[in-house]
């Protein structure tokens, strides 16, 4: 049961990151003023792939476990966020509104991980990864707004 349920939660997490390929960075992101400390292109993917696979196993053993309702929320609810954030400052090119988004999705993960870590301690630790990349993502996208005010929307 739990490789049915981690392929499941691997669709979700494919699917939420197949907003990657649908708005691309293209020319406009790299057009913008970003932090000196902005990782290389090619760490995204490695990083998103690897995390995905945490968030994964982490829902499926999750899912499988006694008192897991409020878990499981906040994993669906993380997960959407995951998803929206890059429609929004990609594809309608909104830096003020993906830090908008990306602050709800911090939130989201950070009380998904206490959640977790509630119902089974490897699963909350299997998300803090994935708080310490939302928060640099969220320290990215803060960074672009400051050195393109022009270009907040």
């Amino acid at each position: 049961m739990f490789w049915l349920l981690f392929t499941l939660f691997m669709v979700a997490c494919f699917s939420a990151g197949a907003t990657g390929g649908l708005f691309p960075p293209g020319a406009w992101y790299r057009g913008l003023n970003k932090p000196v400390w902005t990782p290389p292109d090619w760490v995204f993917p490695v990083t998103w792939i690897t995390l995905y696979i945490c968030m994964s196993a982490a829902g499926a053993r999750v899912a499988l476990a006694e008192g897991n309702g409020i878990a499981m929320a906040f994993w669906s609810i993380q997960i959407a966020l995951n998803a929206l954030w890059t429609p929004v400052f990609f594809g309608l090119q909104k830096i003020r509104l993906g830090l908008a988004v990306i602050g709800g999705l911090w939130v989201a993960v950070l009380l998904g991980m206490i959640a977790l870590w509630q119902v089974d301690t490897l699963a909350g630790m299997l998300f803090a990864p994935y708080l310490l990349w939302v928060t640099i993502a969220a320290a990215l996208n803060a960074s672009v707004w400051k050195l393109n005010p022009e270009q907040a929307g």
